[in-house]
């Protein structure tokens, strides 16, 4: 069970993962949850940073999709604001969603990465679906109150897994 929670990298933030190394790999899609990962909880602002980030990923080859459980006006509104696809009360970890952003983006599993911050979540749906899960550590301790709760059951599964591994120079299986 353990392994479904194991994320394959683990990073401060979207803006250490090695983009352009996953790419050479043949990573070719970006699903990305949205509160606590791209932005703080609830912000509707996109910061200059985030944008330069999304355009070097768009820049290197990657199309990019919000996957987020938060409701339709909060997710639609912001992926407005930043002109990119996204699904709303996703229900995650179920497949639903990313099947269906993996169909809207005509990709596969194989060459998909999840970027989420929560391992109950982000991590377990993309390891269910078969992606590369990347988990970052939220960006603000603010949050949605049943999110709370399940952090502390997250810092227990955490501690108990070993480093997760990075992928390096192996082909991704």
């Amino acid at each position: 069970m353990l392994s479904f929670l194991r994320p394959r990298e683990f990073v401060a933030s979207i803006y250490d993962i090695d983009l352009p190394h996953l790419y050479e790999l043949g990573f070719r899609y970006l699903l990305t949850d949205l509160d606590n990962t791209l932005v703080e909880w609830n912000s509707p602002v996109a910061t200059p940073k985030l944008l330069t980030w999304l355009d070097a990923a768009r820049n290197i080859g990657f199309q990019v999709c919000i996957i987020s459980n938060n409701d339709e006006k909060r997710v639609m509104d912001f992926a407005r604001l930043i002109a990119m696809p996204a699904f709303y009360k996703a229900g995650k970890p179920r497949k639903k969603a990313y099947r269906e952003a993996i169909q809207l983006l005509s990709a596969t599993p194989l060459e998909t990465i999840m970027v989420g911050d929560q391992v109950f979540t982000d991590v377990l749906g993309g390891n269910r679906m078969g992606l590369y899960t990347v988990l970052v550590k939220p960006i603000h301790p603010q949050e949605f109150i049943g999110t709370k709760v399940m952090r502390w059951l997250e810092r227990f599964v955490l501690r108990q897994m070993p480093e997760p591994k990075i992928i390096d120079d192996e082909k991704k299986k």
